[in-house]
């Protein structure tokens, strides 16, 4: 679950963004905001393309993590989500974190 770092500094990020983010794709993206309504709200802009703030791609990391990682079906991803919201935040950030130190220490040993 290597996601792309994306910094929070945006106040929206594009569903392309966003799928790149997660490494999926959008038809992906546009799916799970639809099905998860209560976590992942988007803005539109004047053309109507979807615009997702920085709890959204939290959401949707947590969304990830849950159906892709842990092979969740989509109602028990939202029903985990609803009871545990924290502790299943929690453990993506670490994730996403040891992750990111892999990387760089992978980068640090192939320049060795």
């Amino acid at each position: 679950m290597p996601y792309k770092e994306f910094k929070v500094e945006k106040l929206y990020y594009t569903i392309g963004e966003v799928a790149e983010i997660l490494d999926e794709n959008t038809s992906l993206v546009r799916f799970w905001a639809q099905k998860f309504p209560d976590y992942i709200r988007p803005a539109r802009n004047k053309k109507g393309n979807r615009l997702f703030t920085a709890d959204d791609v939290s959401n949707f990391k947590v969304i990830h993590y849950l159906v892709k990682e842990r092979g969740m079906t989509l109602e028990g991803a939202a029903s985990r989500m609803k009871d545990n919201k924290s502790g299943v935040d929690r453990r993506v950030d670490v994730i996403t974190s040891l992750n990111s130190i892999k990387t760089r220490l992978t980068e640090i040993a192939d320049s060795l």
